[in-house]
């Protein structure tokens, strides 16, 4: 048995390295560096007709109203308690820069607000877990093709929105399956090529393209962004030490 537990470390050691040479792209990783914009011009093209999600009748319906409660000046506060937005949303209609760091077995998408702009996408030729605990942005594998990037992602919470809008979207509802295909398009254009699967609130597959701009420099780096930080005002407590209370209410 002595013999033949560090050989069987020694294989359960090299499985990742073999499953990572699978899937490197062809060539070095793609430079995806530096911070990229969406592209707000084509989100709202998009989101304004020329490209709307086949929505059920339930779900248009309520999609018209939030429209129309917008149009009031009643709009809808979709992402309550600053709770993350959560994937497809995240890629399709978010206004903040993100920033992409490429590394072998991963790629990972930073962006401004808080812990929820977080997403990890495997490259190290894992499986989706058989049993796995549904979150914001879901799991997410990915297979380079050449210098594109397949992704594949699953395991995303029901109340999770599909959005259109800030103040306009549905909850998933559940099952909600995406895949992606994300490569530059020119040599400063991300594309990100989406399919999302939703059959509680979509009749069919929605398909789409989003485009994000790359800035480069430091004055395009992101910064800290904390949602509930203005929930609260800064101030000294009896011992002189700095302390955050809640702002007052109008």
């Amino acid at each position: 048995m002595k013999r033949v537990l560090p050989l069987l470390l020694a294989s359960l050691a090299l499985a990742p390295v073999a499953a990572m040479a699978q899937a490197k792209p062809a060539g070095p990783l793609p430079d995806w560096s530096g911070v990229w914009i969406p592209d707000r011009t084509d989100q709202d093209k998009q989101q304004m007709g020329g490209n709307i999600p086949p929505w059920n009748p339930q779900a248009a319906r309520l999609i018209k109203q939030m429209f129309d409660d917008e149009e009031a000046g009643k709009p809808h506060n979709i992402f309550t308690n600053c709770l993350p937005e959560g994937m497809p949303t995240w890629m399709m209609i978010s206004h903040n820069a993100m920033e992409i760091l490429v590394t072998p077995g991963r790629v990972t998408l930073l962006g401004e607000s808080d812990g929820d702009r977080l997403r990890r996408i495997w490259t190290d030729g894992r499986k989706h877990p058989a049993d796995p605990d549904p979150t914001f942005h879901g799991h997410s594998i990915g297979v380079w093709e050449g210098q594109t990037l397949a992704v594949d992602t699953v395991a995303i919470l029901p109340e999770v929105y599909i959005a259109v809008k800030e103040a306009v979207g549905v909850a998933n509802n559940g099952d909600m399956h995406i895949t992606e295909r994300i490569h530059l398009s020119a040599p400063d254009v991300l594309a990100d090529e989406l399919t999302i699967t939703a059959p509680h609130v979509l009749t069919t597959p929605y398909k789409t393209t989003r485009y994000f701009k790359r800035q480069r420099g430091e004055k395009a780096d992101i910064i800290e962004g904390v949602c509930r930080q203005g929930d609260f005002a800064e101030s000294t407590d009896k011992a002189g030490n700095a302390v955050f209370v809640p702002a007052p209410t109008p």
